[in-house]
């Protein structure tokens, strides 16, 4: 366990962490907003490793983020038991549950890395960063899908957002297996007819679906290479497709319903507010999809603002931990300046 005592390192400064599945940004910011340190590593996975090997894998990538800012991360603090801030905003991959991020929460203060310990779900960060305060609600559209909202009294909107048995549906996971539905069901006469009969096994040179299900059946195609397939389905749907844009069309639903319902919960559903778009998925800008989300969401929420945020969402975490440290305007801008 790491230890507490003494002052932080960086008086009034945030250790901000944003760890999704595939990669890890951490930065050490002063209460100024300069960056003063900052470091990347690999993905968090503590339902693959476990939470303590997870939060080991973590210490590694906070220990070269210290060194870049002037410091030593030793086993039991820094620099003689010090902290190195006085908050840590961490926001996690598979955080999806309350009873997860107490979990983890627990795991990350015991190393001592500062005076207090906040972790959330790492859509969090996403909404942070693409937005002016903390308000508003954003969708994240990654491998998977999930939603959350806030407002500045610290209300939030969640989804439990851990697959199907919560209810999810989409993300490019989602898209994926049901273009490979409907282009399964099209060769073999089931269904009707679509063009993505042919794109899909075509994107990775081969002639028919019945050769890619076999490939992708037997493992020689990796199951994460299933992945590919969303850009497919985006230009087949660019195409003129009716069976791909269907899919977009029902994505475009389901990102306006988690925010309809999440502006809901918050009294935000008749008020101007931000509703920030995250991941892969969003950031592609896929025209039908976005032009077909415009449609939706002006329907159910007319005052409501997108934007795909393009910000990292290591800028979220480190704005939420100046949020709670109440830092001044002008270290938020500093801030968002740096990851500019």
């Amino acid at each position: 366990m790491g230890l507490t005592m003494g002052p932080p390192l960086v008086p009034g400064g945030v250790l901000a962490v944003d760890a999704g599945n595939s990669k890890t940004d951490v930065a050490l910011v002063a209460a100024d907003g300069r960056v003063l340190g900052a470091a990347r590593g690999g993905g968090f996975q503590p339902p693959v490793v476990g939470v303590e090997p997870a939060v080991g894998e973590l210490a590694a990538i906070v220990r070269r983020a210290a060194a870049d800012a002037g410091f030593t991360l030793g086993p039991d603090g820094a620099d003689g038991g010090r902290p190195l801030a006085a908050y840590t905003s961490a926001c996690l991959a598979n955080a999806d549950l309350p009873v997860e991020e107490q979990q983890l929460e627990a795991a990350v203060h015991a190393r001592g890395w500062a005076l207090t310990t906040r972790v959330a779900n790492d859509t969090f960060a996403i909404l942070r960063a693409g937005v002016d305060e903390p308000r508003g609600v954003a969708v994240v559209c990654g491998a998977g899908i999930n939603c959350v909202g806030m407002l500045p009294d610290g209300r939030t909107a969640r989804f439990p957002a851990i697959g199907k048995i919560s209810g999810d549906w989409g993300g490019g996971s989602g898209l994926a297996d049901e273009a490979l539905w409907y282009a399964a069901r099209a060769e073999d006469g089931r269904g009707e007819h679509t063009e993505l009969a042919r794109t899909l096994p075509a994107h990775f040179g081969l002639g028919s679906m019945y050769a890619l299900i076999e490939a992708l059946h037997l493992g020689a195609l990796e199951p994460e290479r299933k992945y590919e397939l969303t850009p497919v389905l985006f230009a087949t749907s660019d195409a003129g497709d009716p069976v791909a844009r269907s899919i977009l069309a029902r994505q475009a639903d389901e990102i306006t319903a988690l925010a309809v319902v999440a502006l809901s919960r918050l009294g935000l559903l008749d008020e101007e507010a931000d509703v920030v778009l995250g991941g892969g998925v969003m950031s592609a800008r896929n025209p039908y999809l976005m032009d077909v989300l415009a449609e939706r969401l002006t329907a159910r929420a007319p005052k409501a603002r997108t934007r795909v945020v393009t910000a990292p969402p290591v800028l979220g975490a480190a704005l939420l931990g100046l949020d709670q440290l109440a830092a001044p305007p002008e270290a938020h801008a500093a801030l968002r300046a740096h990851y500019a």
